[in-house]
């Protein structure tokens, strides 16, 4: 009986520890509540942009990976370029925003 229980709590132990390995984050991936925080913050900027009267929120692609955000898309000049880089950054957890968007 105390080998089964030895056995038992070392494959415990073991699926522990690949689950928590799962979800922990690298360079190149998110861990689950990086996941669900860059949601919220993507949500944030998107709606921030979709406040300001002279950008459109269609017109500009709003991406986040651990509290970095990226903006794509076209817009029809540099001061809506400048603008919407300004909004995202003044949105909370934003950590730096990089600028691929372009000029139509």
């Amino acid at each position: 009986m105390k080998s089964f229980n030895r056995i038992f709590t070392v494959l415990l132990a073991l699926v522990v520890t690949v689950t928590a390995a799962g979800c922990a984050s690298n360079s190149t991936k998110e861990s689950t509540g990086e996941y669900i925080d860059d949601a919220v913050i993507t949500t944030k900027v998107k709606a921030a942009i979709l406040d300001q009267p002279t950008l459109k929120v269609s017109e500009i692609k709003v991406e986040t990976f651990k509290g970095v955000v990226q903006l794509s898309g076209f817009v029809s000049d540099d001061a809506a370029m400048t603008k919407a880089v300004g909004v995202a950054r003044g949105v909370a957890g934003v950590k730096s925003v990089k600028n691929d968007m372009r000029r139509k």
